[in-house]
C-alpha cells in the first residue's frame, strides 16, 4: 500500500485523494503480479517435483491440501520445529528453482528457505484458483512463459527441459484485476510512476515478499523515469518484516531529511547479479545480528 499510495494512477484514480510527500514501503510486495506469480508457482513446482503435479487447474485447494504431506515427504527430510531441512534430491531442486525465482544469489536465501513459518505461509496458497482469494474477478496467475531452472548453466540440461515440458501450464485471464471507473483497481498498481522520493527497505531472505520484488521495482521506477527518485535498502535477515528498530529509525530519518531538502541517502545496488551474490551484501544498512545469519566481514 505504501508503494501503490504515491503512484500516478493510484492519485488519479483514488475516490479519497491524499496528497504523500514521501513513503517508506517495508518489505512490500512492489510488483503486484510478481507476488502472485510467486505464491502460483512454488507450490506447483513442489507437487511436481514430488511427481505429484495437478493435470488441470485450478486444482482445488482441498485437493492440494490432501497431497501435502506427501509433496513434502519427497522433498524434506524433516519438517518439525521452526526450520525445516530439505533432501538433497528433490528438494535441493526445489530449493534452487526457488532461488532463481526470487532474485537469485544473495546471502541469507538459505534460511529464509528452511525458515517453517514462511514455507507454510507460501505453501498455503496451493491449489489456489488466482483470483487472489476472490478479490480479482479473474485469474491472475500464470507460468507459460516460465523456465524452471535448478542448475545454473546457460542452457536447461535434459532433465531441467522434462521438467519443464511436464509441469502443468498456465495462461492468466484476458484482464484480470480491471481499471475501475472512479477508485482504484481490486489490486492496486505500482507501476514505477512516482513523483515523490521512496525509500525502500527489504529483507534479503524474505520468501514470502521476496526481494526480486526490489529488482522489478527498480527496473519500473527507472522505465518511468524516475530513477532518481528510488533508493533501495538490503537487510540481511531470513523473515518477512524482520526489521531491528534502529534499521527503521534510520531509513526514515533519512528519508524525512531527503524529502526536506536534504541530500539523497545511500543505498544499495539490488539488480546486478554479482553484486547482489557477495558475501557481504547487506551488511552497509543492516544493524543488529540474527540467529544464524553469518555476521559480516
Amino acid at each position: 500500500m505504501a508503494g501503490a499510495a504515491v503512484e500516478k494512477e493510484t492519485q488519479a484514480t483514488a475516490k479519497n485523494k491524499t496528497a504523500y510527500a514521501a513513503a517508506l514501503p517495508l518489505c512490500g510486495v512492489m510488483d503486484e503480479e510478481y507476488e502472485f506469480q510467486w505464491l502460483g508457482d512454488y507450490p506447483l513446482v513442489a507437487a511436481q517435483l514430488a511427481g505429484l503435479g495437478p493435470k488441470t487447474f485450478p486444482q482445488g485447494q482441498d485437493t492440494y491440501r490432501a497431497l501435502l504431506p506427501d509433496i513434502l515427504a519427497a522433498t524434506f527430510s524433516s519438517v518439525g520445529g521452526a526450520l525445516w531441512q530439505e533432501n538433497a534430491t528433490q528438494g535441493a531442486k526445489l530449493r534452487e528453482i526457488a532461488r532463481n525465482l526470487t532474485g537469485g544469489a544473495r546471502p541469507v536465501f538459505d534460511l529464509g528457505f528452511r525458515t517453517a513459518q514462511w514455507q507454510q505461509a507460501v505453501l498455503s496458497t496451493g491449489g489456489a484458483d488466482g483470483t487472489v482469494m476472490g478479490i480479482l474477478p479473474r485469474n491472475l496467475y500464470g507460468n507459460a512463459g516460465t523456465t524452471y531452472r535448478w542448475t545454473p548453466g546457460a542452457v536447461p540440461t535434459e532433465a531441467e527441459k522434462t521438467f519443464n515440458a511436464g509441469i502443468l501450464r498456465v495462461t492468466p485471464a484476458a484482464d484480470p484485476n480491471p481499471a475501475r471507473p472512479g477508485t482504484v483497481r481490486f489490486l492496486p498498481r505500482v507501476n514505477g510512476d512516482i513523483s515523490v522520493p521512496v525509500l525502500t527497505v527489504h529483507t534479503t531472505g524474505d520468501f514470502y515478499v521476496p526481494f526480486k520484488h526490489q529488482q522489478l521495482y527498480r527496473a519500473a521506477v527507472n522505465a518511468a523515469g524516475n530513477g532518481e527518485r528510488l533508493v533501495q535498502r538490503a537487510v540481511r535477515a531470513a523473515g518477512h518484516c524482520e526489521f531491528t528498530p534502529a534499521e527503521l529509525v534510520e531509513a526514515f530519518t533519512d528519508l524525512v531529511k531527503w524529502e526536506a531538502g536534504g541530500a539523497k541517502p545511500a543505498g544499495d545496488d539490488v539488480t546486478t547479479p554479482s553484486v547482489v551474490a557477495e558475501a557481504a551484501y547487506g551488511c552497509r544498512f543492516t544493524r543488529g545480528t540474527r540467529a544464524g545469519v553469518e555476521a559480516c566481514p
